[in-house]
């Protein structure tokens, strides 16, 4: 039997029950073994500020130069707090939804793609991981320097969005997304990131919408995210 149809088989089952849209990826970093739950795309949130900063961090390097104090002072507020604020202007700074394409195109992210407004990017799970496995892999276009410094922000968010994938896990490193969709009143709530499960770190990406609550969506992403790393 494959990971995805043991993946789905752990997973449909909050799903069912839940009624909205959720895909979900997992990877296992020692073995490779990876699963991958649903294939649409969904509205990133916040969590596209993970994938802003990776385009910063390559910009950075193709200029060979360090970050700027603003940008790191930019970058610790749009990760750690997932301020919006800075993330407007890193997403001005990588050159908007068009910088982001073109760092996603080197990046191996074939199914994202920006848009006007940054939470609105649309992105995949099995996307979500490739861009994890861009982050905390070692085969990646982000440099030896840029890598560590994006993962020692994941690892630092504010205690109260410490929640998602840090369900499934310990010494978790993460960024969440968050938000109402004006046209239906019913939120999006992603997670990505890395933990550790008995010794071994799996990166795991939760997408869903359609959640009447916020709390609602929170639950039932974490419910997802411990049943993904179980799958494994």
């Amino acid at each position: 039997m494959g990971i995805d149809t043991v993946l789905a088989a752990a997973v449909e089952p909050v799903v069912a029950r839940s009624g909205v849209s959720l895909s979900v990826g997992v990877l296992d970093s020692g073995s490779g073994q990876r699963g991958v739950y649903g294939g649409a795309a969904h509205a990133t949130a916040s969590i596209v500020k993970v994938d802003i900063m990776a385009a910063l961090l390559l910009a950075t390097q193709d200029a060979g130069r360090s970050l700027t104090a603003q940008e790191k002072t930019q970058a610790t507020a749009m990760i750690r707090l997932s301020d919006n604020a800075a993330a407007t202007a890193l997403w001005q700074t990588i050159g908007g939804a068009r910088g982001l394409d073109a760092a996603n195109e080197r990046l191996g992210l074939g199914e994202t793609a920006g848009r006007a407004a940054w939470g609105l990017t649309q992105t995949t799970a099995r996307d979500q991981l490739t861009l994890l496995q861009a982050v905390f892999g070692r085969d990646s276009v982000l440099s030896e320097a840029s890598r560590p410094y994006l993962r020692a922000l994941m690892e630092q968010v504010s205690p109260d969005q410490a929640w998602g994938v840090s369900a499934a896990g310990s010494d978790w490193a993460l960024k969440n997304g968050w938000m109402p969709r004006t046209t239906t009143g019913l939120w999006a709530v992603n997670s990505i990131g890395r933990v550790r499960v008995d010794g071994r770190a799996c990166l795991v990406a939760v997408l869903s919408g359609g959640h009447a609550t916020k709390e609602a969506g929170i639950a039932l992403v974490e419910a997802a995210a411990r049943r993904a790393v179980s799958s494994l």
